[in-house]
């Protein structure tokens, strides 16, 4: 940690002192935006120490989910990412506005992708119109002793 890093208070492993550690990225529902959210992923995982496969695994994650929702978002709306840094933990929230569709398939391959690359991964259905996709990953979850 730097000198003007240690004055402002700021721990790397958990952000700013009393502050909410989050990035939200608002883009085009379009695939060509999807690399800005691959360099997103790996620069704020980077910020928790995660090892170059993780990193990779994470963004991996976060491309298939966008590619996932990406099928059923409206034309001309925006994919909201939203990155929140937890100490040990990053979770990433992805969310497109829909017509009708309630939730991704759970039964499909890119779904079970999805559960090999993040350790917890879930699909939000709350919302009507709306469809969201949270991964959640952990330094070192997967590490062998």
């Amino acid at each position: 940690m730097t000198d003007e890093t240690a004055t402002r208070g700021q721990d790397i492993s958990g952000g700013i002192a009393g502050i909410r550690d989050a990035v939200t990225v608002r883009l085009p529902a379009a695939s060509a935006y999807l690399s800005v959210l691959r360099t997103a992923t790996a620069g704020l995982a980077a910020r928790l120490d995660f090892t170059l496969d993780d990193i990779e695994d994470l963004r991996i994650a976060v491309d298939e989910a966008c590619a996932m929702l990406l099928g059923f978002a409206v034309p001309g709306t925006d994919l909201i990412a939203e990155f929140e840094l937890t100490g040990q933990e990053m979770i990433v929230r992805v969310e497109v506005s829909t017509v009708g569709q309630a939730e991704p398939k759970r039964d499909d391959f890119a779904w079970m992708v999805l559960t090999a690359l993040a350790d917890d991964v879930d699909a939000e259905t709350g919302v009507p119109d709306r469809m969201g996709i949270v991964l959640r990953k952990r330094r070192g979850a997967a590490r062998l002793p």
